[in-house]
């Protein structure tokens, strides 16, 4: 999973996309209990740049390693490996208005 250069690359699905230019990646990953064996299910959030703003909520997303951006960001997105279904939603008040 490693790229030229040692940089370590994950798949994940954006959480958040609400600050400029950056994204939140939750990234799963499942270990090996050392005593009892079973496989558990671990997730860690990481924040990754996204220079073009074209992440939205739901995607599954390849981030690669890259040098500090800011305090929180050591990753880069590279490429969107799937789009999230967008749903249309209506607000609550268009939702009674239509019962009316």
């Amino acid at each position: 999973m490693s790229q030229g250069g040692g940089r370590k690359e994950r798949k994940g699905v954006v959480t958040s996309n609400r600050m400029e230019k950056t994204v939140v990646v939750s990234v799963e990953r499942v270990v090996m209990h050392p005593k009892y064996k079973k496989r558990l299910k671990r997730q860690s959030k990481v924040k990754a740049h996204d220079e073009k703003n074209e992440c939205q909520v739901g995607d599954r997303v390849l981030i690669i390693e890259c040098r500090p951006l800011s305090r929180e960001k050591r990753w880069r997105v590279t490429q969107v490996l799937e789009r999230a279904v967008q749903m249309d939603i209506k607000p609550e008040t268009e939702k009674r208005e239509a019962l009316q």
